[in-house]
Formats: C-alpha cells, structure tokens, sequence
C-alpha cells in the first residue's frame, strides 16, 4: 500500500487513533465528499473531475503533504483500472455484440411470444435481468424502453406494470452483479472473490428483483396510471431496434448461452473452491484458470464473435468496427472508476480506514449495516451509484481484513445495495426514466425513486439474513 506519510502510518500501527484524530479525520472526510458533492451537483462538474479535486482535498483537509496525496491517488488509479479496467472493456464488446447482432431483441421477441396476460409483468423482468447481465445501465434502458413501450400500448397494459419490472431487472443487475463496475470494484477494493460474490449475488438478486419489480408494479400501476406516451412511441421507430436491418439474427438459446456463459464459468469456479478447496488438485487449477473473470469473459467475447456476429451475418469489418464502436463510451465510465479507485486509496492511506475500524467497535453497528449506511448515504448526496459503491468501498475496506470469504462478498453486496437508495433528482437515472415514460417528477419519485428504495431496503434484508448462515 502506497503512504502518504510513513511516519503516520507508524504511528497508527503502533496506537489506536487519538479523539482529536478521529476529529480531524471525520471532519476531512465530510469536507472532501462535500467538495466532490457540490461540484457534481452545483457545478455539473464530470464525476472524474470531481473525483480528482476531492481527493487533492481530502488530503489537504486531513494535513498530507500535497505530493504524497498525489502519489496515493495516482496509484489507487492505476491498481483500480489495472484491476478492472479490462474488464469494464470486455463487458462492453459483448452487450454491444448482443445489441447490434439482434441477440437482444430475439431474446425479447421469443419471450414475449411465450407471454401474456399476468405473465407478462414477469416476462419483462426475466428479460431485462438476462439482458442485464452483460449491459450497462443505460444502455438496457435505451434498448428496452421500446419495447416496454409498445407491449403496454398492443396490449392495453398500465405503463408501470410492465415498466417498473424491466426498470427492477436492470437496476438489480446493475448494482449487485459482476461484471458491472460498481460490483467489480467493490469486489477489487476489499478483496472479494468474485465467483462467490457472483453466487451470492444471485441469490440476493432473485428475490428482490422479484419484490421490486412484478410484485411492487401493482402497486406502482395503482398509484401512477399512466398510459405509454405516444411522442416516445413515434420516436422510438425503428433507430433502437438494431437488428432490423439484418437478414438474420442468432437463435434464442445460443444467445442465451452466450450471455451466460461468463457467469456459468465463474460460478463453476466458486463451486471448486468450496468443494475441492486444494490448490495442487488438476481439476482446481483447470476451474481457477477458465473461472478467472478475465479468460471467463474474454472466452465470452471470442464465443459471441461466432454464435452472435457470425450468425447475424456480420463480416469481419463489421465485427471489428462493433468492437472498436463499443470501446468508445466507456471511456468516462474508466476515468470515474480509476478516479474513484484513488479517491478510496486516499481515503486508507490517510487512516480513515482504522477510524471506521474503531467506530464500529465502539457503536457496535455490524459492518454489513454500516457500509450499507455509508453507501447511502454518498448515493443520496451525488446521486451517482457508482460513485457512492466506490466511495463507499474504499471507506469500508478495512472492516473486511477479519472476515471469511462468504463475509467479505456479502460486504461487497451491502455496499451495491446502499448505492441503489432512493434515486431522485441529482441522479441522470432519474430524469432518463422521467423523459422516457412521459412522467412529472412527483410519478417519477413515486414509481422509479419508491422501486430503487425498494430494491436497496429488499438487498440489504437479505444480505444480513444470508450472514446468519454464510
């Protein structure tokens, strides 16, 4: 670990934290996350440029010497993207070779063709949470808010019955589920495993999407009944289907194994681990190699190059411009994880971590709780769920030193679920969902913000109740 002051870190190995410590550590944390707040919120700044300054602040609030303040966020950026950057990278290649080859939409068509009537609430979450899995946030919205849009209009369904379950696949996904960036950092920030991560996502995962999304969209249907606006179902033609263009597109089932094929592979991993749990066995160190989320999502890429690409009828031209078009927009989505990624080595090298240690003993507020707090409450400040799990993550990290496996990754869930609470309106989620449902911001908050808050208070439950017995 890199130190912004040997002597320091001497002296806080050698004793506890005096009182005055814990002052002016507290207050330089509030003070550093109250720049990084207002310059996303006031200013608009760009989370990475925020993420920066509020670091260079955080040290000078805390007393650092200003090069060693550089040094350590300069290399929690460099670990974090190292970490996870190629990753984030991979991730992207194939939701973008899932987009653009009609995997997608013929995973949609074929379940929607099976769907009707009171099942069709729970088609929509299915899809949005297997279309989830390997997409960004944003972009499953763009994609499905289409077609959540024409199913309620051809079928004469209330708007949120069938919206607030592909909102609940998403969200979920988005928050508790690797290979999203919030997760993968968290997993990177405190030492998780990320095949059990993974596993125990899951069964998190289920339960509340289910909760949040088929179940609470009755209710959301009664309080908001709104039908789909005809603006949005005039503009979203034909531009957000990409397949329509193409002849062909790939089969539902080799699609779907596609997607989960990264999943499967880190899941078998995990399951070795538990069950082998011997580093010199063969079978082990096979399943260590192919579970490893780097060769399991790379394996997944090459895969979809052939079972997606190929099969729609892509050349190799197009292929490689579907690559190269997919690394594009995560260019910010990598600064404002390295950034974050130094905002959080910042935050241990100064000693936050053995403050947050030392309050938890003396509050007796269990560390799954209290990260849980603290991602929500950075989520309620910036509005940002990746910024509030990176925060976050790096605030708790130190509370994992003790923990056993199955513990450190139920950490890694608290965290997701707290960055989830309460979206509103410093939050770009809010407003997409706002615009594309033709919704005020009272319906807005009502549906969208109530479902978020659900999910995080859903997570959480499940995640404690999973530490009775992991």
């Amino acid at each position: 670990m890199t130190s912004l002051s040997v002597e320091m870190l001497a002296a806080d190995a050698a004793e506890p934290i005096t009182s005055a410590g814990h002052a002016q550590l507290g207050i330089a944390v509030l003070a550093g996350i109250a720049v990084i707040v207002l310059l996303i919120t006031k200013f608009k700044l760009h989370a990475f440029l925020a993420l920066t300054i509020g670091s260079l602040a955080l040290g000078a609030f805390a007393g650092a010497p200003l090069a060693d303040t550089i040094k350590s966020f300069s290399t929690g950026l460099g670990n974090t993207v190292a970490g996870v950057g190629v990753l984030i990278a991979l991730g992207a290649i194939l939701g973008k070779l899932l987009a653009d080859s009609g995997g997608a939409d013929q995973i949609v068509d074929t379940i929607l063709a099976k769907a009707s009537g009171r099942a069709m609430p729970w088609a929509m979450v299915l899809i949005a949470s297997v279309i989830g899995l390997p997409l960004f946030f944003e972009v499953g919205i763009v994609l499905l808010i289409p077609v959540v849009l024409l199913v309620a209009k051809r079928g004469n369904y209330s708007l949120m019955r069938i919206g607030i379950p592909a909102l609940a696949g998403l969200s979920v996904m988005h928050g508790l589920i690797p290979p999203h960036p919030g997760p993968l950092v968290a997993i990177d920030a405190v030492g998780a495993n990320l095949g059990i991560t993974l596993a125990l996502g899951l069964v998190v995962a289920i339960p509340t999407v289910i909760i949040a999304g088929p179940l609470f969209s009755r209710v959301a249907a009664r309080w908001v009944d709104v039908p789909a606006p005809e603006k949005m179902l005039q503009n979203s033609g034909g531009a957000a289907r990409p397949s329509e263009d193409l002849e062909k597109r790939p089969g539902f089932g080799i699609t779907v194994a596609t997607v989960l094929l990264p999943v499967v592979l880190m899941l078998v991993k995990a399951l070795v681990d538990i069950v082998v749990d011997d580093p010199d066995n063969g079978v082990q160190k096979v399943t260590d190699v192919i579970g490893s989320p780097l060769i399991a999502l790379l394996a997944a890429v090459i895969v979809a190059m052939f079972t997606l690409g190929r099969a729609a009828g892509f050349s190799k031209e197009r292929l490689s411009s579907t690559v190269e078009k997919s690394l594009a927009p995560i260019a910010g989505i990598l600064l404002i994880v390295g950034a974050g990624g130094g905002f959080k080595q910042t935050l241990i090298d100064i000693g936050v971590g053995q403050m947050i240690l030392d309050f938890s003993k003396s509050w007796s507020i269990p560390a799954l709780l209290l990260a849980w707090l603290i991602a929500v409450a950075i989520r309620l400040a910036t509005g940002s769920a990746t910024v509030a799990t990176i925060s976050a993550a790096g605030l708790v990290a130190p509370l994992a030193a003790g923990m056993s496996t199955g513990e450190v990754s139920l950490l890694v869930l608290a965290i997701g679920a707290g960055s989830l609470f309460f979206s509103h309106v410093n939050d770009a989620g809010f407003w997409l969902v706002k615009e594309y449902f033709g919704l005020d911001v009272g319906q807005t908050i009502k549906t969208w913000s109530v479902m978020e808050t659900i999910i995080s208070v859903v997570g959480i439950g499940f995640v404690l109740l999973l530490s009775l017995v992991v």
